[in-house]
């Protein structure tokens, strides 16, 4: 068991994600309460005094964000949830699209009435298919309902929802970016100051959320914001939906308690490494986040994995991020050099182009580790993608160079002797395959 539960707390069935199964769950209860008997304000103070980090990769405070938004102002607002889940090893906002979508749609509503928000978007990735299909029905069903439209519930307070399907760019998981595509713009993203929450959507004052950072708030506004707080830690409290896949016995969507052993998850509830191998990495939160390794100080070892818990403050200091939840292991014997390339190659055909650090740097770091793994690699080339890595750190408007910089140092770092070795044996140091595990390959 991975601990307390508050968004897997039910058993999926084939009809789980309908209204009836939500309704049978206690659905929509909540947001008949905070209409019934609380003022916009209530609502962000409880969600404020809950805690709750984004889940979405920055791990900024929810309530805090909220609280720049001022719901008597007279504009025009808006609230966005952003489900354009495109980091590479994340799929844990599809599960809540696919098995509840009402528990985000709920939630959404708790959201707008804080905010004062009229017109909500679910910005949803284009690729997603069930899911898409899934929450579109939801939407209807909650409509039909009453839950959605005008005067709901006779409160006086009305609001809709929009479901906007993406075209598949990665760059548009990124806030500002998102925004360009909705208003028809090509999704480049924006730079800031001012802020989304004081000029965002069409100019105006916009909230943008995480797919699972929404979903909690109708359990929060339910339980109380100190009921909240009993799960987790006092620094990250609450759950996290964690998708971890890559050489792991059981793949899949697990929901964690903050400050969860480290070690039980991998070696216990995940099954440990596939086929009885050691762990040699681990990305911890989508590979935008840095890889942890048994080589240095301050990294993850296979040894002192037994004493890293899941939450925040733990993982940054070992030098690495929850990010977007997205955990990936890596099993002995994989190159890592073919690896990176596998990540560079995805950073460089993601650049939007707009910034000329990420758009030459993402290219030429692609065009160096592809000359390197095809055993044409020259001993300058390592430096070279250090230099071009540091060279991109904070000089773009999005963190798409940044994060395959980072993502580069932390291999090379932890890594150089494979990058040494393929370059001047022009063959790689774990048998020149590609595959990892023949066991695999050859199933």
């Amino acid at each position: 068991m991975t601990g307390r539960k508050i968004l897997m707390n039910f058993e999926v069935t084939p009809d789980s994600h309908t209204l009836g199964a939500y309704l049978g769950r206690g659905g929509y209860q909540t947001i008949a309460k905070v209409l019934r008997e609380m003022k916009p304000e209530d609502v962000t103070k409880e969600i404020v005094a809950s805690g709750i980090q984004g889940r979405g990769g920055a791990a900024f405070p929810a309530g805090r964000k909220w609280q720049v938004v001022d719901p008597h102002d007279g504009q025009p607002h808006f609230l966005i949830a952003n489900a354009d889940e495109g980091e590479p090893g994340t799929f844990k906002d599809r599960w809540v699209l696919e098995h509840s979508p009402h528990t985000l749609l709920e939630s959404m509503l708790v959201a707008a009435y804080a905010l004062a928000a009229r017109h909500t978007f679910v910005y949803i990735r284009g690729e997603f298919d069930q899911p898409y299909t899934r929450l579109a029905a939801a939407v209807e069903e909650a409509y039909a309902a009453g839950y959605f439209g005008e005067n709901i519930l006779g409160s006086g307070f009305s609001c809709d929802v929009y479901v906007f399907r993406g075209a598949g760019a990665y760059v548009c998981g990124e806030a500002s970016s998102l925004l360009a595509s909705i208003e028809g713009s090509r999704g480049y993203p924006r730079n800031r100051p001012p802020r989304l929450t004081v000029k965002g959507l069409f100019q105006r004052p916009t909230v943008v959320n995480n797919v699972e950072t929404l979903s909690n708030l109708a359990w929060i506004i339910a339980h109380g914001a100190e009921e909240y707080r009993k799960v987790g830690t006092p620094k990250s409290p609450g759950t996290r939906l964690i998708s971890i896949s890559g050489h792991i016995q059981r793949p899949g969507v697990y929901e964690v308690e903050m400050g969860y052993s480290w070690a039980k998850f991998l070696h216990e509830d995940c099954g440990g490494v596939l086929h009885g191998r050691k762990l040699k990495a681990l990305i911890p939160g989508g590979i935008s986040s840095q890889v942890l390794t048994g080589h240095g100080a301050k990294v993850l070892t296979a040894d002192s994995v037994d004493s890293l818990l899941l939450d925040h403050q733990a993982l940054w200091d070992v030098g690495s991020s929850l990010g977007s939840g997205g955990m990936i292991a890596i099993a002995e014997g994989t190159c890592m050099v073919r690896l990176l390339q596998v990540m560079l190659r995805f950073y460089h055909h993601e650049s939007c182009g707009q910034c000329t650090p990420c758009r030459e740097g993402m290219g030429w770091a692609h065009r160096i580790i592809d000359r390197i793994v095809s055993g044409e690699g020259r001993p300058e080339d390592i430096d070279r993608l250090l230099h071009i890595s540091k060279f991109n750190d904070g000089t773009t408007i999005c963190g798409l160079g940044d994060a395959a910089g980072y993502a580069t140092i932390a291999f090379i770092e932890h890594f150089r002797d494979e990058f040494e070795y393929l370059i001047e044996h022009k063959r790689s140091k774990n048998d020149g395959r590609l595959e990892c595990l023949p066991e695999v390959a050859n199933a």
